[in-house]
């Protein structure tokens, strides 16, 4: 078997459990597992493979926030980027144990690191941060030392410890090699922070924090935002774009977010993921922490944010996707609903607002 079906079959197994009794799959569920045939084949798996690799399969019922047609939700944690608060999500005590950590491996392999950011002008602290927040330094994971799903490892695995082997499993050069080649080939952009923390001033409108709205970062401090610890910024950091990020609403930190932050969600798309890789790596570096402590705000369950999404949606203050979490689209989109029906402007989901939605809509 060629190493592309390979990887399409184990990425179909990861997530689903093998059943041998005699129960029934749910027929949403099939018709769904026989969708991906067309996948597959265009993949090089023979209808043999596919059939064999698919007999019997059921839904793993115990995985977090599992959404089958036809199923009530399933309870659970959930994966906890998306469920934790920021001040719970990146704790001190953490980034202080893998920063340290980080800084004995940055000596250990800074041969390699250093090779790594001359071919791709990835610096070595990003890469180990994930490294870092992915695995542990290796401790843990699913796929590799810095979590590739099948199909990522078919497109960015690096052989570059020379073995004539992609190992992401072992290698560490070869795990980190191709977490760079990935953000390379996402995007990313050589000698460019991932962002930047700053002081917003006290007017600052928390609506505006979208992706789409960018300006450069010497136009964001005219408009009263401060570096945090002092920092000063050079021409050319200046002159790059940045879009307003405060993952918090008004309640923590504020951020300007270059091109490199949305490259690093592409790795993971979440906030609190890429806060947690870009503020590891600049603690690997700088023992400092943010300088805005997190504000303590309660986090809406996903049912909750989804309905909220609808809401807005149906009202016209939110166009993207339902997916019940609190991103920068629906952050915005809520501040947005709070100016308009004369609310504080906090940007930041909480039961009452949801009640307040509720209400209005049957008035």
């Amino acid at each position: 078997m060629r190493i592309a079906p390979y990887f399409f079959c184990a990425a179909l197994l990861s997530g689903l459990l093998y059943v041998q009794g005699a129960f029934a799959a749910d027929a949403a569920f099939q018709t769904w597992l026989q969708s991906l045939w067309p996948q597959a084949r265009e993949l090089g798996v023979s209808r043999a493979t596919f059939d064999m690799a698919t007999r019997g399969l059921d839904p793993d019922l115990s995985l977090p926030e599992l959404v089958i047609p036809g199923r009530p939700e399933q309870a659970g944690p959930g994966q906890p980027e998306f469920v934790q608060t920021p001040a719970d999500y990146l704790k001190e005590a953490t980034f202080d144990r893998l920063a340290a950590l980080g800084r004995k491996l940055l000596d250990r392999y800074r041969a390699p690191l250093a090779a790594i950011e001359h071919e791709f002008g990835v610096s070595p602290i990003v890469v180990l941060a994930i490294f870092g927040r992915e695995t542990d330094y290796g401790r843990a994971g699913a796929m590799g030392l810095t979590q590739f799903l099948p199909s990522e490892f078919y497109k960015y695995a690096v052989d570059f410890d020379g073995d004539g082997r992609r190992d992401i499993w072992h290698s560490v050069p070869d795990a980190l090699a191709s977490a760079a080649k990935q953000l390379v080939d996402k995007g990313w952009q050589r000698d460019l922070r991932w962002a930047y923390e700053v002081h917003a001033p006290a007017d600052v409108d928390c609506t505006i924090g979208v992706p789409e709205n960018t300006r450069p970062i010497g136009g964001w401090l005219k408009r009263g935002f401060v570096p945090a610890y002092g920092r000063t910024l050079s021409p050319g950091e200046r002159a790059e774009t940045a879009s307003l990020l405060q993952p918090a609403g008004l309640y923590g930190p504020a951020f300007l977010a270059t091109k490199n932050y949305f490259v690093i969600k592409e790795y993971n798309f979440s906030d609190l993921y890429v806060l947690f890789v870009g503020h590891l790596s600049d603690r690997i570096a700088d023992p400092r922490p943010f300088e805005t402590p997190w504000g303590k705000v309660a986090q809406l369950p996903t049912r909750d944010l989804d309905r909220m999404q609808e809401l807005l949606t149906a009202r016209g203050y939110y166009h993207d996707k339902i997916d019940g979490k609190a991103g920068m689209k629906t952050r915005a989109a809520l501040g947005d609903y709070q100016k308009r029906n004369a609310l504080k402007v906090d940007c930041w989901p909480t039961a009452a607002l949801l009640a307040h939605m509720q209400a209005a809509g049957r008035n």
